[in-house]
């Protein structure tokens, strides 16, 4: 219980950063709204997972999910076995990895938080959910040299983690420009205007948005993978409390008719 409550806790303080000032991106920019329908998508689902396994597992773990709970996505033990677990060979262990502790806070100053409820940790009621938070993150990184990585973070600035899907999406530059500050006389601000591409990916604007649309459906699934399950079963629930509710009018009213 202990090991699992740490856990949480470093993954609601770590974020997807791997920085102590865990409040760095606060009164940041505006989260954009995270495609809601993929999570019905089964096929998105099913890239995300693919992603996730490929660019995240590698230093983040999910240790408090099964690779076998992936038949949920529709996909068979064979397919698991054959496209999504490389550090184990028993589809019923969890997702772990290999990365030494040591080695890990030696590299990024901290063991890179466990991945498993991320998106549910990183709600924020003001600025939207999670995964509204993630989806952003994850399309909001540019090239800046004087960070240790070399990128950094609109949605997070001066985030540990690097970018790791920047294969994807090329390499960006961010554009900001001086403007006068509308809440303090004679001083001014450092606004952001847009990205420029310095290099390009192998997916476009359009593609890469939506496989890291895929991406975060994943991890939202990941956190509470019963979630649609949950929802389905709550309106039989109220479909029998209002049909129940009907009939017990009824038989209350046809009761008490012939009481004086």
């Amino acid at each position: 219980m202990k090991k699992i409550i740490a856990t949480l806790l470093t993954s609601l303080l770590l974020s997807m950063g791997l920085v102590s000032g865990a409040m760095a991106n606060a009164g940041g920019i505006e989260w954009d709204k995270f495609p809601k329908e993929k999570m019905q998508d089964m096929a998105s689902l099913q890239n995300g997972a693919k992603l996730f396994v490929n660019y995240c597992l590698n230093c983040h773990s999910a240790s408090y999910n099964r690779y076998n709970r992936l038949r949920d996505l529709g996909l068979t033990e064979a397919q698991i076995k054959a496209n999504l677990m490389f550090a184990t060979e028993k589809v019923g262990d969890t997702m772990k990895v290999t990365l030494d502790a040591k080695q890990a806070k030696d590299w990024f100053g901290a063991m890179p938080p466990d991945l498993t409820v991320i998106a549910r940790s990183r709600a924020d009621a003001a600025k939207g959910s999670g995964a509204d938070y993630l989806y952003t993150y994850l399309r909001t990184y540019y090239r800046d040299d004087t960070k240790a990585t070399g990128w950094n973070n609109l949605a997070f600035p001066s985030a540990a983690m690097p970018h790791v899907l920047w294969e994807l999406q090329g390499q960006r530059a961010a554009v900001f420009v001086d403007q006068a500050d509308p809440h303090e006389h004679g001083k001014t601000i450092n606004v952001f205007k847009g990205f420029e591409q310095l290099t390009p990916g192998t997916l476009n604007a359009r593609q890469y948005d939506n496989a890291v649309g895929d991406l975060v459906a994943y991890l939202q699934w990941m956190g509470e993978p019963a979630q649609a399950q949950r929802f389905r079963l709550g309106v039989w629930v109220l479909l029998f409390l209002a049909v129940f509710t009907l009939f017990a009018w009824r038989l209350n009213a046809s009761y008490w008719k012939d009481v004086k």
